[in-house]
């Protein structure tokens, strides 16, 4: 299958994340892929997982842990500033989830087809011509750090690759699908954590400046910094739409905010499924990858209603926790679908561009 895979891809490069880049910034206006070639070596699944409890039985759900280490030739270009770069190498690994749905009665049984990380996958590219890239006005401010940043959420959840088998799909339904829940996360504070800055080069420890980093998916969200405290108390909330479960976990990461690098203090991951399954989990986490620490959370998993019948009742109940979220905390969700626009001005800008 990886020649035609290679074909798709490069489809999707040149459809989809070209037009995307040229769009972002007026900079890249002229912004083009001059040669996709993903190379011989396919993608390695290592291992699969099929979900048959708590899901839909007119779909399928895998996940497929993949490995794909590959010498590729990527050039593009940017017209406007006689700029070129290119990509010679590209590492993902990661948990990519494939959902088949709906099922059907009549071949090819599947209707459609979505693609996705369940959270940011490992990814390293090889570039050439970077320091080009970033001289183009617009992006000096950027690193290789931000772009891969940039480009591994676009490929995470909420951002899905669907692809319908079939002409009479709901493919809308299933690009931007309705959110499982909102998971409301209490960051509230931490134990015993491990001292980081040193004085006397070493030869005293002193106390860290730790602060936390909390993603669901793409979802990133950075607690504030408690300076010299092993104990801190944050006692700040935040709130996440859950798209997918089961396997959506919440990862949280604390670090000593140093000026040069920042240390690691620990972390943790939280399985949603069991959150949902107790509504409220309140508890002291020890943490991960370091010798000591604990961090105090309380979880909240809220389901969506269809009806605004429950409203007073959801704003009472928000009110004791309101000043400890940055934006206040949600008692309604607002989805919108953009569908289509018609008779819109013609662009003279794009115009001149293009004839110049």
């Amino acid at each position: 299958m990886w020649p035609f895979i290679c074909q798709f891809i490069e489809k999707l490069f040149r459809e989809t994340i070209e037009p995307a880049v040229r769009g972002a910034n007026n900079h890249l206006s002229t912004f083009s892929f001059t040669k996709i070639d993903i190379g011989h070596q396919p993608l390695r699944i290592n291992g699969v997982k099929v979900y048959t409890e708590n899901v839909d039985k007119r779909q399928i759900i895998l996940d497929l842990q993949i490995s794909f280490v590959g010498n590729c030739e990527i050039d593009l270009e940017i017209k406007r500033y006689f700029c070129r770069a290119g990509v010679k190498s590209i590492q993902i690994h990661g948990t990519m989830r494939v959902i088949l749905e709906p099922l059907i009665g009549d071949m090819p049984l599947i209707g459609a087809l979505s693609l996705f990380f369940l959270r940011k996958p490992l990814l390293e590219i090889n570039w050439t011509g970077l320091t080009n890239l970033l001289d183009v006005p617009g992006l000096n401010g950027l690193s290789d750090t931000i772009i891969l940043d940039i480009i591994s959420n676009y490929l995470v959840l909420p951002n899905r690759i669907t692809v319908p088998l079939v002409s009479e799909v709901q493919i809308a339904q299933l690009r931007f699908p309705i959110p499982k829940g909102v998971l409301r996360i209490h960051f509230i504070e931490a134990q015993d954590l491990e001292g980081k800055d040193t004085y006397l080069k070493g030869i005293v420890k002193g106390k860290s400046d730790p602060y936390g980093i909390i993603r669901v998916g793409n979802q990133i969200f950075q607690s504030k910094v408690i300076k010299e405290n092993l104990n801190p108390k944050w006692n700040e909330v935040y709130e996440a739409l859950v798209y997918e479960h089961p396997g959506q976990e919440l990862e949280i990461e604390l670090f000593d905010e140093d000026p040069d690098k920042d240390d690691f203090l620990g972390s943790l991951m939280i399985d949603l499924i069991e959150v949902e399954k107790e509504r409220l989990l309140d508890e002291w986490f020890t943490l991960d990858e370091v010798s000591k620490g604990k961090l105090h959370l309380k979880l909240e998993w809220l389901t969506l209603m269809p009806t605004a019948d429950n409203l007073d009742k959801v704003l009472t109940s928000i009110r004791a926790d309101k000043d400890q979220a940055n934006d206040g905390l949600s008692s309604a969700l607002l989805i919108l679908y953009l569908d289509s626009a018609r008779n819109l001005p013609v662009s003279y800008v794009l115009m001149d561009t293009l004839w110049s």
